[in-house]
């Protein structure tokens, strides 16, 4: 008898929407066992994927539960463009021709993109149904696939709309990562770094120690730093699932600088990840101008950076272009500009009103 993969579990356990973050390797065609767990109402099951994982992924999960389920594939085409009115208008049609119910959940099949989007039709079809993350992609397992957010973007400004539409669970399976092209799998150890410089200096260190193993992606080396960026992500979403405190925005270390990044050079010519690296070198040097970290702290940063291939630069970055963007993303407040700005290894504050002069030389410097 061969025992099905049994993958680590973590909880995120929210007062009003607990679930579980299931984390492991080759075990996706037993994801049906842990959605029934999750589900036992369910009746029809609607995959909406990324077109790239039609082959081998969304076909795996469509196998293992159509014996148990009614079953619609419904593709999404790759990339940031399909974030859109668009697409979201197309796959709420798709889920009314599909008889979409009360017994219905999706599950979300590719990476960021997929995720964000799906995740708003489950948040507001019908006034919410259920749905299931299961991403495909680094950036996706440890970042978007975690927190519940949900959303699309505007044209010149990213996740402009959107709500918080918890997963019943989040299946994380470390195969997907063995057919990841290696720039979108660069591209995810943005967030992964991000942890560590935001607030777990140990990671930092044992990224340092180990981007060797991560890049020839060593699957021991890979669960580690996916259960620990996991770990850091569900920790900050119990202190402030919506963001009302300000602990949640911590996460977006850099985003302010990469989401202005995205949106002038065009959504999809960056990454995500890799306009959050940049955004991240962008943030760590308004820090050093602004005296709350040294060089010592910066030069850190670029060395991990470095080691583990992302980019630090932007050639074309004009701070003037840049400053319009930033005005225009919701963590604006009262027309003043805000970042998550870090002190050391390990820790980030939320700074208001941040001069915009430093801003523009921090830009500058990263465009060189």
């Amino acid at each position: 008898m061969v025992l099905p993969n049994v993958p680590d579990r973590l909880e995120v356990p929210l007062p009003d929407a607990p679930y579980p973050i299931l984390i492991g390797s080759d075990w996706l065609a037993d994801l049906v066992s842990s959605i029934a767990d999750r589900m036992p109402d369910l009746s029809h099951a609607i995959i909406i994927h990324d077109a790239a994982v039609a082959q081998p992924w969304a076909a795996t999960i469509q196998q293992a539960l159509q014996a148990s389920y009614r079953t619609d594939m419904i593709s999404v085409p790759s990339g940031e463009p399909s974030k859109c009115v668009e697409q979201l208008q197309r796959l709420w049609i798709g889920l009314l021709e599909a008889k979409t119910d009360r017994k219905s959940a999706i599950i979300a099949v590719g990476g960021g993109v997929v995720g964000d989007l799906a995740g708003m039709v489950a948040a507001t079809f019908m006034r919410g149904i259920r749905f299931v993350q299961v991403p495909t992609t680094l950036l996706a397992q440890v970042d978007s696939s975690v927190g519940g957010k949900t959303g699309i973007n505007l044209p010149g400004a990213k996740n402009m709309v959107g709500s918080f539409w918890q997963p019943q669970l989040v299946a994380i399976d470390i195969a997907t990562l063995g057919t990841l092209a290696p720039r979108e799998f660069i591209s995810g150890l943005a967030e992964v770094a991000k942890y560590g410089v935001i607030c777990d200096a140990e990671f930092f260190a044992w990224l340092q120690q180990n981007h060797e193993a991560i890049h020839a992606r060593d699957a021991a080396a890979l669960k580690h730093a996916i259960r620990t960026s996991c770990q850091a992500k569900a920790d900050v979403v119990l202190a402030d699932e919506r963001e009302t405190t300000g602990c949640r925005a911590t996460l977006n270390y850099g985003h302010t600088f990469g989401h202005a990044i995205e949106a002038l050079a065009g959504y999809g010519h960056f990454l995500h990840g890799e306009a959050i690296a940049i955004g991240m070198q962008m943030a760590a040097d308004l820090a050093r101008r602004m005296r709350r970290v040294d060089d010592a702290f910066c030069e850190q940063q670029t060395e991990l950076f470095t080691s583990l291939q992302l980019p630090i630069t932007w050639s074309e970055a004009d701070p003037d272009a840049m400053l319009g963007a930033m005005f225009s993303d919701k963590k604006t407040e009262h027309g003043k500009l805000r970042f998550i700005l870090p002190t050391k290894i390990g820790h980030v504050e939320l700074v208001d009103d941040v001069p915009e002069d430093l801003v523009r030389q921090a830009i500058t410097a990263c465009s060189k």
